[in-house]
């Protein structure tokens, strides 16, 4: 299934889309992507519906982040070995975890604000993942069983604010609008392999990362069972999964980092693509 929510943001409703690439209106089955729907449960009692008898959705709505804001947004850096050599830092020994702000998380064609004072805001086009049934401790073996679906994430980075304002990653990974999420989960059961998607972007029609989820160095079954045991996941957390090479922060001979004005596509194979207006916030 491909899940979405579409509406004015804080008002988006539940919805599918359908084989025919139509919006389907699930509002009058679920009150949301919450913790009763992402469950296993939850989603086998989706899956069981007939897409045909549920009513259309009138219009072209926004479509929003496709999953309610989470309790923990999950980042992780640094796990792409050609991002890595990029950025000039050694493999990791382990994923280096880190959290997104309540603010960033928006929907997938929702404008990018560059916050004030920025002068350095990247893009990292990523393969995320949200949380179905709760997870502490879990082992490798185990961690899929926890997912509910996979979706597109663009973990967007103000580096002067990450590398050079006193070593907190939050403070360039969290700024408002800084994770658009969508434009659908994708449950996992149409998701062969997580460990072998295309991720992509573009600037202005310029290709900037073209890479493959193969190529992280740590996979995603490694990711929840470590994280999980720092801290609780929870039936809607987020887990972005990093990023490939092709940052701006690593071009040379000098990055071009986003301004104002440009547009920024992203996708990952099979999830689905973003579109996002860059605007001075």
């Amino acid at each position: 299934m491909k899940l979405l929510r579409v509406g004015a943001s804080g008002a988006e409703k539940p919805a599918l889309l359908d084989p025919e690439m139509a919006l389907r209106d699930l509002s009058q089955i679920v009150r949301d992507f919450d913790e009763e729907t992402l469950s296993p449960a939850g989603l086998q009692k989706l899956a069981a519906i007939d897409w045909k008898n549920l009513p259309k959705v009138q219009g072209t709505p926004r479509i929003g982040p496709c999953v309610p804001r989470p309790l923990n947004f999950v980042g992780i850096g640094a796990n792409y070995k050609d991002h890595v050599a990029e950025a000039g830092i050694p493999i990791p020994d382990e994923p280096l975890v880190f959290l997104k702000a309540a603010g960033s998380h928006c929907g997938p064609n929702d404008d990018i604000r560059l916050p004030r004072g920025s002068t350095k805001t990247d893009w990292e086009a990523e393969l995320a993942l949200v949380i179905g049934s709760k997870a502490q401790c879990v082992s490798e073996e185990a961690a899929l069983d926890h997912v509910a679906g996979y979706f597109v994430c663009n973990d967007l980075s103000e580096r002067a604010f990450q590398n050079e304002r006193g070593g907190s990653m939050i403070k360039g990974k969290g700024c408002d609008t800084f994770g658009p999420v969508g434009p659908w989960l994708v449950t996992k059961d149409e998701v062969a392999d997580p460990q072998s998607l295309g991720v992509w972007l573009e600037v202005d029609g310029v290709r900037r990362q073209s890479g493959n989820t193969e190529q992280m160095i740590f996979g995603v079954r490694k990711l929840i069972s470590h994280v999980s045991h720092f801290f609780t996941l929870f039936p809607g957390d987020i887990i972005s999964t990093g990023t490939p090479g092709g940052v701006a922060m690593g071009m040379k001979p000098k990055p071009m980092y986003l301004e104002a004005g440009q547009t920024v596509r992203l996708g990952v194979e099979g999830l689905g693509e973003q579109t996002h207006r860059v605007v001075q916030g």
